[in-house]
């Protein structure tokens, strides 16, 4: 598969509060040099560790671990084209539509006593994917395995029951093909969360301070590729300016960037550093929580929908930094729509208002991750639908909190929940942008609490077509649906800007992820 995406152009500043300084002081730890012996990587995340878990990951900062500390089957190549390599396995291939067969590298150990990496551990961990007492969130990345054939100890068949789609996009490179042994689960009582039961990776973990700094070393028992650092240090920050801070005053080695910090690093890096721009695939919207009592009458979520200035929102988020999105899926990918439904019209917010019977406005909440740049799309809003009579209440969260506020099983705050700005992250296929919102993840990743069925027959039916204009257009209609509903505002895909000592040379995904386990010393 090769997806190319095209650059573009990004950005507004920021100015940070002394505290921030201080934050990353702390955060940061003490300093190492790569100068200096050259065996300490330091690197940014946007949130700390919450599951490492394969079946219940919960974002990019899990899966960046992840693909250090576990071995998956395949993995993604670094550099601008999509396109994917062999990791745990010494050979993957398509044999027909619904059969997959591969072999493992002899010799991957895990940790802890479980011995080595056998096929039987591939039949396990890819078929707990799909067991429905799993509960895994990630379900769909198996939604065709019928089951894994096992030939010998390290040569297996993967046996779909149709032809799907996105094996190859975002199944086989991804975390979902981790593969983990039974015994160690089962000791784990069927699942974990921070604390793996055994690693197998080309690094394991050393220590951990919740929201402070993880420490990852070298695995010894790991014989295929040999990493160039000894340890890599991943530290937590959630605000990229504080970040920025951090890498200028010597902290870090590498970091992403707040979009509107990329005009002024693409002209002027900082000396002894390199920066790039990268395309992203992620995508950003406001939601609407269609059970919450104020929300169930469409007009009245209609009425949010018009009244939004979604390019208003996104230029004081990011100053002329990243595009209005048409809505979940980015350009490159199929079933981009080239336009939305929803265009800014304020008297057609009063309209419907009216016809709801709250022409004298209400008060409501809008949830928020606490970042400089969410914030200012969350103040547009916050006017926006001032404008038509609707008062807002802006409530910033921690990442902790905030990933936590739609589920249902993490507590009651999802009754409450009323408007959110979020963002998730993407792989590159359009399933992975529906996949959280059909009915099944209502409570889960589906906040909005969006219901449609038709919605989840034409995800299932997206995930087995094989032909690329039949699966755009089916995308196209359920982000058409999901307009409809009166439950989305969709608003950017952001960019990428990376932010790397000239000491290292990193790894990265096309859009822009690191792949930490593959970083090389300059």
């Amino acid at each position: 598969m090769t997806i190319k995406f095209t650059d573009r152009g990004i950005t507004r500043r920021r100015l940070l509060q002394g505290a921030a300084i201080a934050g990353i002081a702390a955060a940061a730890g003490p300093k190492y040099s790569l100068a200096a012996g050259g065996s300490v990587l330091r690197v940014r995340s946007y949130a700390d560790i919450q599951n490492l878990d394969p079946a219940h990951r919960t974002g990019q900062p899990d899966g960046d671990v992840m693909n250090c500390i576990f071995a998956s089957l395949a993995v993604y190549k670094a550099g601008d084209t999509w396109s994917w390599q062999p990791f745990a396995a010494k050979s993957i291939k398509q044999l027909d539509p619904t059969h997959v067969a591969f072999e493992l590298h002899p010799g991957i150990m895990y940790s802890d006593g479980f011995g080595e990496m056998t096929a039987d551990d591939a039949k396990f961990s890819f078929e707990r994917m799909i067991d429905p007492k799993t509960k895994s969130e990630y379900v769909d990345d198996w939604a065709q395995l019928d089951h894994v054939e096992v030939k010998d100890k390290y040569s297996g068949v993967i046996v779909l029951k149709q032809a799907f789609a996105p094996l190859w996009n975002s199944t086989l490179p991804t975390d979902s093909a981790i593969i983990l042994p039974q015994k160690a689960i089962e000791a784990a009582g069927g699942k974990f969360d921070t604390k793996p039961p055994c690693t197998s990776g080309p690094y394991r973990i050393k220590s951990w301070e919740p929201k402070t700094k993880l420490v990852l070393e070298r695995n010894p028992d790991w014989k295929l590729t040999k990493p160039d650092f000894d340890e890599i240090h991943v530290m937590p920050i959630e605000d990229e300016k504080t970040a920025e801070l951090g890498f200028e005053g010597g902290e870090l080695d590498y970091t992403w960037t707040s979009v509107s910090s990329i005009p002024r690093y693409l002209k002027n890096p900082p000396a002894g550093a390199k920066f790039v721009r990268k395309p992203s695939l992620a995508y950003v919207w406001m939601g609407i929580n269609q059970d919450f009592p104020q929300f169930k009458d469409i007009r009245v979520r209609q009425a949010i929908q018009y009244a939004v200035d979604r390019k208003a929102v996104v230029e004081a988020a990011y100053l002329g930094a990243a595009e209005t999105s048409t809505g979940l899926i980015a350009p490159g990918l199929p079933g981009h729509r080239t336009k939305g439904l929803i265009s800014h019209d304020v008297a057609k917010a009063k309209k419907l208002l009216k016809e709801a019977g709250l022409e004298n406005g209400f008060t409501c909440t809008l949830a928020i991750l606490n970042k400089a740049e969410r914030l200012a799309a969350a103040q547009v809003v916050q006017a926006n639908l001032a404008e038509v009579g609707i008062t807002v209440q802006i409530e910033p969260h921690d990442s902790g909190t905030f990933w936590s506020l739609g589920s249902e099983k993490a507590g009651s705050s999802w009754k409450t929940l009323q408007l959110i700005i979020d963002r998730f992250s993407m792989e590159p296929d359009p399933s992975w942008a529906t996949a959280w919102f059909t009915p099944e993840q209502i409570g889960v990743w589906n906040w909005e609490r969006f219901n449609s069925k038709e919605f989840g027959d034409l995800h299932k039916k997206g995930l087995t077509e094989l032909d690329p204009a039949k699966r755009a257009t089916m995308y196209v209609k359920m982000q058409n649906l999901m307009e409809e509903s009166g439950d989305y505002v969709f608003l950017t895909h952001e960019a990428t800007g990376v932010l790397y000592s000239n000491k290292i040379v990193p790894a990265l995904r096309p859009d822009g992820i690191p792949l930490l386990s593959r970083f090389k010393k300059a």
